[in-house]
């Protein structure tokens, strides 16, 4: 058993992680700031069903608290979450046109940020972390580059059970991803 979920909310600079992993009688937490050290915790148990048991109530508390699965920091994605963020993206396109950065955008970025866990620093300011329509487009390129060439229809995607919905990695690109100009 394994869990990764994340915290945003860009208006109070919360982007947070907490992942669980259950081995054997082992618990193993780790918590932080997305793109910082982990903090880390092993719980030892005389079970596995007593870690699994400490597993499910603390991902039932944290899922309580806001938190949201993810995927581990910016490691892989499934080409329904990267066809999802580049609709946001589109979203968040006419906003820094505009340079309306109101709630609606700010809920966009929420969004965004939970499906591509990205590393922004400790002071996150949703003001600043698109700053011109070049950013934007740059993301959405490189998202886009990620998706096979023979698309197939959202409807359909989500019709592929999950543990068959195709995987890509975004190690590739994370680099460039959050490129400032």
């Amino acid at each position: 058993m394994e869990i990764y979920l994340v915290f945003v909310d860009a208006a109070s600079n919360s982007n947070k992680f907490w992942t669980a992993k259950v081995e054997q009688n082992h618990l193993t937490v780790q918590w932080g700031r997305v793109g910082y050290k982990a903090q880390m915790k092993v719980h030892q148990f005389t079970s596995q069903a007593q870690a699994a048991n400490k597993y499910n109530n603390l991902v039932f508390e944290k899922k309580a608290k806001g938190y949201q699965e993810s995927q581990p920091q910016i490691e892989s994605c499934g080409v329904v979450d990267i066809r999802r963020a580049m609709q946001l993206l589109n979203g968040l396109r006419s906003y820094v046109t505009n340079r309306n950065f109101n709630a609606d955008y700010i809920n966009l970025l929420n969004q965004y940020l939970k499906i591509i866990p990205t590393p922004l620093g400790m002071q996150l300011d949703p003001y600043r972390i698109f700053t011109s329509v070049v950013n934007v487009d740059h993301q959405r390129q490189l998202l886009n580059s990620l998706i096979p060439a023979t698309p197939v229809a959202v409807s359909q995607a989500k019709q592929v059970p999950e543990s068959q919905e195709k995987v890509v990695s975004l190690r590739g690109i994370h680099k460039n991803l959050w490129r400032h100009f």
